[in-house]
């Protein structure tokens, strides 16, 4: 199976023309350099402003596509379509699957709809529907007890997310998500553990319990510190786990992903396991949890590469 594309020029396709760039080229420049030492035709594109991705994919002579991108146009299913119409297989879900798992309010209702557990959640207009310092929040969320977390539907990578404790913080926090992509999405805040299941081929690879020394696992605790804390297995009783991996493996299937993919849950103080979103397109840096995952599980990152490369439709 790791051989299905061996002799055909793989294209890794990273950068890109979201808030998630720089974390993009991370990720592919790992994945480049684990296919290259795995013996297989791989080159890098740089998807940047200003540049058309069918013409670089078409200069590099692309026969299959690892995508290494992150956040909008990467991994909302506007890539995958493009590949689909190019006649390319791409690796990662399916153009619906990777529009309704970017979508957080269309993941939110899938979610609900298959009994998943999902913290209470409402919609604000977002960028252009509501006012940009967020003025209308307090009343819209009148009803609500803090803390509250206020994001992006359509973001990645916990960009622009933020965490209210007060009516003072929320009009902030509103203008914070109206800078970027989609409505707002305010969420009741779960307090508890932060666990994150890895998917393979439609299996469980595996959970990783993370202990940010911030509030909560943000931008800066993924990618800018060096004490957010990483425990492979969670330090939670297996059948707690067991359950949350169940929850994560049923929102993979709902949203119809295939390929691999990252659900991410909080645990309450009960032991009952809230699944928040699916990533389609996990990150893959040297830090990045899939990975690490994989590596409890037996599967070293460059195998982990092919395998996803494998996957590809």
């Amino acid at each position: 199976m790791t051989d299905r594309f061996r002799g055909q020029r793989i294209a890794v396709v990273m950068g890109g023309l979201s808030a998630e760039r720089e974390v993009s080229l991370k990720t592919g420049a790992g994945v480049l350099a684990a296919l290259q030492e795995r013996g297989h035709d791989a080159v890098a594109i740089d998807w940047r402003a200003g540049t058309s991705l069918p013409a670089l994919l078409a200069e590099a002579g692309a026969q299959v596509v690892w995508n290494a991108l992150h956040g909008t146009f990467g991994e909302d299913g506007a890539v995958q379509g493009l590949c689909a119409c190019l006649g390319l297989p791409c690796t990662g879900s399916g153009i619906l699957a990777s529009a309704l798992a970017m979508d957080k309010v269309a993941s939110k209702r899938l979610f609900d709809s298959h009994g998943i557990p999902t913290p209470r959640w409402q919609v604000l207009p977002g960028a252009g529907d509501g006012p940009a310092d967020g003025g209308d929040a307090p009343t819209a969320l009148a009803g609500w007890a803090f803390p509250l977390v206020i994001k992006p539907a359509d973001e990645g990578s916990s960009v622009g997310v933020s965490i209210v404790d007060d009516a003072a913080q929320l009009a902030p926090a509103v203008a914070l998500a109206r800078t970027l992509h989609g409505p707002v999405l305010v969420e009741e805040y779960i307090a508890g553990t932060e666990i994150f299941t890895g998917i393979l081929d439609d299996a469980i690879l595996g959970s990783v319990e993370v202990r940010p020394a911030t509030r909560c696992y943000d931008y800066d605790a993924k990618y800018l510190r060096a004490d957010t804390r990483y425990l492979l297995p969670p330090e939670l009783p297996p059948e707690v786990v067991a359950r949350a991996e169940a929850h994560a493996l049923a929102a993979h299937r709902a949203l119809g992903c295939r390929g691999h993919s990252r659900p991410d849950l909080r645990i309450d103080r009960d032991g009952q396991a809230w699944v928040l979103e699916v990533n389609t397109l996990p990150g893959m840096t040297a830090t990045s949890l899939l990975p690490k995952i994989a590596a409890r599980a037996g599967l070293p990152y460059a195998a982990l590469c092919e395998r996803i490369l494998a996957s590809a439709r």
